[in-house]
């Protein structure tokens, strides 16, 4: 075991504004076990956001890499429980699982975090399979990165889409450029959501930031909006552009 936490670094060049803003949202600490390129990248998004993370991976040279960047690193095999109770992670309230090509490994680290009780588990699946088999587990959220980057690319290349972001219950958000008939007259007179099932949520004119949209927002020619609703109803409204 002490090979495993020999490497635990506290990283201490936290701004204190961030410190104080992390206090005032409540406890958030998150374990990262796992940091190749998709547990990496979460990591240090969280830390830019102010939260303290523990990362955690079994390569020291990864772990060596990222100790500087991280609240606490350490290099430990977390397969094991009794690993995870000596890091702690049991005190935890969120914690990621971003182990994704040894599945072994990857469902035996989300059974340890659910004996543990951690209450918001979060885990990284490489396929369909993966992915139901952590969920009938139990753990509470499940991501399949690459299939789901997949399907938003193609959606993206396939469509007029500049962006497309799918929701649980068939449901989605897109970034498009305004449709002509969307446009010169206020939204609540358009019938965009009565003919095409969607609503505008958002606007971005030329030159300015994006805005909500209400029933009296008027849609110019060039406009970008920020449409939601069922898949085909948005894919459909998005082809009209």
């Amino acid at each position: 075991m002490g090979n495993y936490l020999h490497s635990l670094r506290r990283r201490r060049r936290k701004r204190p504004a961030e410190r104080t803003a992390s206090h005032g949202h409540g406890d958030q600490r998150v374990a990262v076990i796992g940091l190749g390129r998709f547990g990496s990248s979460l990591a240090n998004e969280l830390m830019r956001r102010g939260w303290d993370v523990l990362g955690v991976d079994t390569d020291a040279q990864l772990v060596q890499k990222y100790s500087d960047d991280l609240t606490h690193a350490a290099v430990a095999d977390c397969t094991d429980p009794e690993t995870l109770r000596q890091l702690g992670v049991h005190e935890f309230t969120s914690a990621v699982v971003g182990i994704g090509t040894d599945i072994e490994a990857s469902i035996l680290i989300a059974s340890n975090l659910l004996e543990a009780e951690v209450t918001n588990i979060w885990a990284k699946a490489i396929s369909r399979q993966h992915g139901k088999i952590l969920e009938r587990l139990g753990v509470h959220h499940v991501v399949l990165p690459e299939h789901e980057m997949g399907e938003r690319v193609a959606h993206l290349v396939t469509g007029r889409m500049l962006d497309f972001i799918e929701f649980d219950d068939n449901y989605a958000l897109v970034k498009t450029v305004a449709p002509d008939i969307a446009t010169g007259v206020p939204l609540g007179e358009s019938g965009v959501r009565s003919k095409y099932g969607v609503t505008v949520v958002g606007i971005k004119r030329p030159g300015e930031d994006f805005t909500h949209a209400t029933a009296e927002t008027v849609i110019s020619k060039g406009d970008v909006i920020i449409v939601t609703g069922k898949i085909h109803a948005v894919e459909s409204f998005a082809e009209l552009s």
